[in-house]
């Protein structure tokens, strides 16, 4: 479907707008508006902020095809601002020091500025480096989210964690940068090829597993219309998921109470299987393997039955997501590698692995101290 035909089969849906209240930080609150066709009010939104001097648009080739980054340059150019548009090339390579540099260096030659705001048009990699850079030039300039991916509108554009990829760990430079706000445009959805709808999944699944049996339930019940991608499912799915964001990260939006990493099940496996495969595995899709794993593994230290994680693993195929890796990774796999990757991973401490792992649907707990050879029977035996 082109972009106007998306944006024409939802122009009479109403928006919905979230608020993150950030309870310590009032100042640093922002607003997630939710909607469809929606995406040329971001100028009168943008509008309502102080005096900005340019804008920066920040997106990918894949998103510049379908036309969003268009229709957002030309909201933001009638709204009255100066306009320059950016375009990575689209993947996680480009969620990169690398990247980073050649941004900080245009942004040095265009005169951007404190008074300076950047607008990030894509899926995750766009509004992770968006917000990275944003965050680091000029020891700080304004940001604003518009996610264009599933994945995005419900995890990564919520929450302000924002970072590039070092070669041997994912998202390991980086900071908490909260944006000016979220724009999410469900339309936007209707063009997203089929890995990346379910790539979204993913992270859908994940909350609903280890965070909301109501929307586990809904889930269950609504298999065909979300691969059917039903407007008004996907609508609810997406306010649910950035509700259940929302409120975590009010709470510990700093990840020093130990909260906000309920968020990450399923992620210690899935960083690690991304980085084997070179990329080639999809965040999402690795999240859904990683989380199917961390099932197998609280199965087995005696956190949840055997019917959990079959009740889990059906739901996975009942919306189109893996429950096992791929043919062509397993023959290559190297499950001391994956394990050597996991005491990297950013919630690992002194070394030592931490798992977040369910303990019943809509429910999960941190886990610490896991003998690595308990880890890798779980990798081995279930492949």
């Amino acid at each position: 479907m082109v972009l106007k035909e998306a944006l024409d089969s939802e122009s009479n849906s109403e928006s919905i707008s979230l608020r993150i209240p950030l309870c310590d930080l009032v100042h640093r609150g922002y607003e997630i508006t939710i909607g469809s066709s929606n995406l040329n009010s971001v100028g009168l939104i943008i509008s309502r902020f102080n005096s900005c001097s340019r804008i920066v648009i920040l997106t990918d080739s894949n998103v510049q095809r379908y036309g969003y980054s268009s229709v957002v340059e030309s909201s933001l150019v009638n709204a009255g601002f100066d306009v320059h548009v950016e375009i990575i090339e689209a993947g996680e390579r480009s969620k990169s020091i690398e990247s980073a540099i050649k941004l900080w260096s245009n942004f040095l030659s265009l005169g951007i500025d404190r008074s300076s705001i950047l607008v990030s048009v894509g899926g995750g990699v766009v509004g992770d480096l968006g917000g990275f850079i944003a965050a680091t030039y000029a020891r700080g300039i304004r940001f604003f989210q518009i996610p264009t991916t599933l994945l995005a509108q419900v995890d990564s554009s919520v929450g302000g964690k924002v970072g590039i990829d070092l070669p041997q760990a994912k998202n390991m430079v980086g900071c908490f940068y909260q944006p000016l706000g979220v724009l999410i445009d469900s339309a936007s959805l209707k063009t997203l090829p089929d890995i990346e709808y379910i790539c979204g999944l993913g992270e859908v699944a994940k909350y609903a597993v280890s965070l909301d049996t109501e929307l586990f339930n809904v889930l269950e019940k609504n298999a065909e219309k979300i691969k059917l991608r039903d407007s008004e499912l996907l609508k609810y799915i997406v306010k649910r998921c950035c509700e259940i964001k929302s409120q975590i990260v009010s709470e510990d939006e700093f990840e020093k109470t130990g909260k906000r990493i309920l968020l990450n099940y399923g992620h210690t496996f899935a960083h690690s299987l991304e980085i084997v495969s070179d990329f080639k595995l999809f965040h999402g899709l690795a999240v859904a393997i990683g989380s199917i794993y961390a099932a197998r593994l609280a199965e087995r230290m005696g956190m949840v039955d055997k019917e959990f994680v079959e009740r889990q693993i059906k739901l996975y195929k009942s919306i189109g997501l893996p429950a096992e890796l791929p043919e062509e990774l397993l023959v290559t796999i190297n499950y001391d590698e994956i394990i050597n990757l996991m005491t990297h991973d950013k919630k690992s401490e002194s070394g030592n692995l931490r798992f977040v792992l369910p303990t019943q649907v809509g429910q999960c707990r941190v886990v610490k101290d896991i003998d690595p050879k308990i880890i890798k029977q779980v990798l081995c035996e279930n492949n």
